[in-house]
């Protein structure tokens, strides 16, 4: 049988055991259904060599030599991943669209007695749902941005506002990036893999309540915020923490410890900076991070980089804004903050 899928939240309702993408892996990699595994029915050398017999040679060869491997890589799966999968096992199989290499396992595992479907419109019909989510969808919460000048401590506060009856969208950790030059989380998934999560959390809002997310550029390091949620957080309200830039400083070095523990990749990502700054000035920085001096590194990147961009950035908007002041960003006075936070929130969208 085929499954179709009329929104996002269709998938986890249906409750298989498992989703396999069969798809080669270039293109799982790109991005899945949430949750799929990959078990190719042809890799990507397959793929492609079938598909230039196609054109060149006849379609009909290149089905005889698909079938050929798709058995092959079949009989890998079931001697492998699926050997040990009950006789009341219920996957769900997707390839790309036409239901090709989708049906051909599905067809194997059903004849095992496996109570297999198929995704009608495989990867693409998911792709369609999630456009529509992110492009054509309004957000369907009321936005508040979280704000604060560099070394506020937003991503911590933002992921404890939950546990204060507040729902939020982490974006950073949705991108795999902090949101700044020095921001790099290792590598990023693709833009279509960001969409495919950002959606699922936007589809997953309770509209009646308020939504946090933190203040971003339209891009998250090499991730694209979509139309939809950069319109709607260009115009909400914003809640700013204010911390003096001593307390930022101290909160930059902890927080990006990982960076400042690799001083080749740390002296790298300052020299990126030299476009902007006089030559002395980054040597003076260069100063600072050899020496291990991180946080007073920390404090004039914000005072001669960042907080200048920030105030540039502010004084061109005009919506409400609640501050909150932070004296302190140790972690045991966060889940204060965050309580503050949550509350101007409230006060916000009454």
């Amino acid at each position: 049988m085929a499954v179709t899928l009329t929104s996002l939240a269709d998938l986890a309702a249906h409750g298989f055991d498992d989703i396999i993408d069969v798809r080669a892996p270039a293109e799982y990699a790109e991005d899945h259904l949430p949750g799929a595994i990959s078990l190719p029915v042809l890799d990507d050398e397959e793929r492609a060599r079938v598909g230039t017999i196609y054109k060149q040679v006849s379609p009909f060869t290149a089905r005889k030599i698909g079938a050929a491997l798709v058995a092959k890589n079949a009989s890998a799966h079931l001697q492998g991943p699926l050997a040990d999968k009950p006789g009341g096992w219920r996957p769900l199989v997707y390839c790309w669209r036409g239901g090709q290499r989708s049906g051909s396992f599905a067809t194997i595992l059903s004849q095992i007695g496996w109570r297999v479907e198929t995704l009608l419109g495989g990867y693409k019909a998911w792709r369609g749902l999630v456009v529509r989510e992110v492009y054509d969808t309004p957000v369907r919460a009321p936005v508040v941005v979280l704000d604060g000048n560099t070394g506020s401590a937003k991503t911590e506060v933002l992921n404890l506002l939950p546990g204060f009856g507040v729902q939020v969208i982490d974006l950073e950790g949705l991108a795999r990036h902090r949101g700044s030059l020095f921001g790099a989380l290792g590598e990023q998934p693709s833009q279509k893999a960001f969409e495919s999560a950002l959606a699922l959390a936007l589809a997953g809002l309770d509209p009646s309540r308020p939504v946090v997310v933190e203040a971003e550029s339209s891009k998250i390091g090499n991730c694209r915020l979509p139309p939809e949620i950069w319109k709607a957080m260009v115009a909400a309200p914003r809640v700013a923490i204010a911390a003096p830039r001593p307390v930022r400083a101290e909160y930059l070095a902890r927080a990006y410890a990982d960076l400042t523990a690799d001083p080749v990749r740390l002296a790298g990502t300052l020299g990126l900076l030299r476009p902007v700054h006089p030559g002395e000035v980054i040597e003076g920085w260069l100063a600072l991070a050899a020496t291990g001096q991180h946080a007073a590194l920390a404090e004039s990147l914000m005072e001669r980089h960042y907080d200048p961009r920030y105030g540039k950035h502010r004084a061109r908007m005009a919506v409400p804004v609640a501050e909150v002041a932070a004296d302190d960003l140790r972690p045991e006075a966060l889940p204060g903050l965050a309580a503050r936070v949550a509350e101007a929130v409230r006060g916000l969208t009454r």
